[in-house]
C-alpha cells in the first residue's frame, strides 16, 4: 500500500545552493530576493532579478519548481519594495509566491490574480478558523504550518480545511510563536519579521578572556565556551543564561528539527508538501539534507520503511529531535 504524494520544498540561499537541491532531488525549492523583503536577508544570500530568471530556468528545464519568500511585514508607509518584489516574482514566472501579510496578500491577489500564493509561516495560522480567512479572501492555495502542531494535531486540521498543507521536517527551530520574534527584535532593533535577520552578524562579536570566550548579540552575552568547547553563534533563543542559581540553555538548546522516521504518518495525516529549512546553510549542507530526504521521500511513496538519514553532523549541535510534532509532555 503506497502512501499519498508528498512534495519535497528545499531551501536555496544562493545560486549554487539552488543547484545542488534541485540535482539532489528536490520537488521545489524557495527563495528570496536580495532585501527585506525575505526573512532570511544576511549579506551573501538571496538573489538578484537575473539570478531569480537564471534559477527558474535550470530548475524548470529539470522538473522543479521555484518559490519565491516574500514573507516579511512591510514598513509602515513603504510598501514600494514589497510590491516590487511580488510583480517581479509575476514577471519572472515563478510558481508561487510566499506571503504572510495581509496587505500584501490582497496586492498579490488584486495585481496579479493568476499568481499561485502560499501562506508563510510568519502569519502563524494554525486552526482552521484563521486558515479559512485566508483561504476564502486571497485564495490562498497553501499554508505552511507553524511548528507548534502534533502529527494529530495537523491530521485532524486537514480534515477541516480545503487547502494544501507544508510541514517542516528538517532544520532550525524558533522558540517564539511563528512570525512573532521578539527576543532578537529587543536586543538589536533589527527585526527578524520586518527587516528580515534574526540574530544579524552586524551586532555579533566575541571577547577572549582568557580561560573562555564570550559571545554578545549587541550588549548583551549570549553564551561563554571554555577553551576546548566549540563556539557557536550567538542566537539569542539558543543563548546559556542562569537562572535560579544554574546555568543552562534556558529558551531553546542547541538542536535541529529531524522527522526522517515520521514520513509516511505525516502523509497519512494528509501534508501535501515536507520543507527542509537551511537558505543560510552551505551546499554541502543542502545538498546531503536533499538527497536523504529524496530517498526517504521515495521509500515513503514505494510503501517502504524509510532509511536512516545519519544527518547528525549538518544538525545543530549534532542533535536531533522531532519537536512537539510527536510531544509526549503536557
Amino acid at each position: 500500500m503506497t502512501c499519498p504524494s508528498l512534495e519535497l520544498v528545499c531551501p536555496a540561499g544562493t545560486p549554487a545552493a539552488l543547484r545542488s537541491a534541485v540535482d539532489a532531488g528536490a520537488d521545489c525549492v524557495y527563495l528570496g530576493f536580495r532585501d527585506e523583503t525575505n526573512a532570511r536577508n544576511f549579506p551573501g544570500l538571496n538573489f538578484n532579478n537575473r539570478e531569480l530568471a537564471e534559477g527558474l530556468d535550470y530548475a524548470h528545464q529539470r522538473g522543479a519548481k521555484v518559490l519565491v519568500a516574500i514573507n516579511t511585514y512591510p514598513e509602515a508607509g513603504n510598501p514600494g519594495p514589497w510590491y516590487r518584489a511580488v510583480d517581479t516574482a509575476a514577471a519572472l514566472e515563478a510558481d508561487a509566491v510566499i506571503l504572510a501579510d495581509i496587505g500584501l496578500l490582497d496586492y498579490a491577489t488584486t495585481t496579479h490574480p493568476g499568481l499561485r500564493r502560499h501562506l508563510s509561516v510568519q502569519a502563524s495560522a494554525s486552526n482552521p478558523e484563521a486558515i479559512r480567512f485566508y483561504v476564502e479572501n486571497f485564495d490562498v492555495k497553501r499554508v505552511v504550518l507553524p511548528r507548534v502542531l502534533t502529527v494529530a494535531e495537523i491530521a485532524a486540521l486537514n480534515k477541516q480545511i480545503k487547502v494544501e498543507t507544508e510541514v517542516f521536517v528538517f532544520g532550525g527551530l524558533c522558540v517564539m510563536a511563528e512570525g512573532r520574534c521578539a527576543l532578537s527584535s529587543y536586543a538589536t532593533g533589527i527585526s527578524p519579521n520586518k527587516n528580515g535577520a534574526c540574530s544579524p552578524a552586524s551586532h555579533v562579536h566575541y571577547e577572549d578572556e582568557g580561560d573562555r570566550l564570550v559571545s554578545k548579540l549587541g550588549d548583551f552575552t549570549i553564551n561563554a565556551f571554555d577553551t576546548n568547547e566549540p563556539a557557536g553563534y550567538p542566537t539569542l533563543c539558543k543563548g546559556r543564561f542562569m537562572a535560579g542559581g544554574k546555568t543552562s540553555y534556558l529558551f531553546e538548546e542547541p538542536t535541529s528539527l529531524s522527522l526522517g522516521t515520521m514520513l509516511p504518518e505525516l502523509a497519512e495525516a494528509g501534508v501535501t508538501a515536507l520543507k527542509i529549512e537551511g537558505r543560510q546553510r552551505g551546499r554541502a549542507y543542502v545538498a546531503a539534507v536533499v538527497q536523504a530526504f529524496r530517498q526517504a521521500v521515495d521509500a515513503v511513496h514505494a510503501g517502504q520503511t524509510p532509511p536512516l538519514m545519519n544527518l547528525e553532523n549538518f544538525s545543530e549541535g549534532q542533535q536531533e529531535t522531532t519537536g512537539v510534532y510527536e510531544k509526549t509532555w503536557r
